[in-house]
């Protein structure tokens, strides 16, 4: 990918989402943006989220709800997700680097692996009981 130039809404938006460990939305991260630049726009921020995904120099979690989270930490870490009230957390242990199957899965060609962990958060407590689930 070609080197983009660090924009001052760029700047802003990759060290507002590196301030936080809550992995926002979007429209979270625009809100939160919007405080320093009044004027952003959301289309800007979402353009903004995808040049600096693309650039490695911050996460894109598709897989953890149903809209995308981000995540300004990029180091090697898996995801918790609670199942009551959506929060997500970062996981840092061992399993980060989890192999990927040596034989051939077929119809695919693997590139990495992701583990999302699924819980019940300290907020929400035990009063979960989701699909007969605690």
């Amino acid at each position: 990918m070609a080197k983009t130039r660090m924009t001052r809404q760029r700047k802003v938006i990759l060290q507002t989402l590196q301030g936080l460990t809550s992995h926002p939305t979007a429209d979270e991260i625009y809100g939160l943006v919007r405080e320093k630049l009044p004027r952003i726009s959301l289309g800007t921020v979402y353009r903004n989220l995808d040049l600096l995904t693309g650039s490695g120099q911050i996460l894109c979690l598709d897989r953890v709800g149903a809209q995308k989270h981000f995540d300004g930490d990029t180091r090697r870490h898996h995801h918790v997700r609670c199942r009551v009230c959506g929060k997500i957390g970062d996981v840092f242990s061992p399993v980060a680097d989890i192999p990927l199957p040596e034989g051939p899965v077929p119809g695919f060609s693997l590139q990495e692996a992701d583990l999302i962990f699924v819980g019940v958060c300290g907020e929400c407590g035990g009063s979960a009981d989701i699909c007969g689930k605690k």
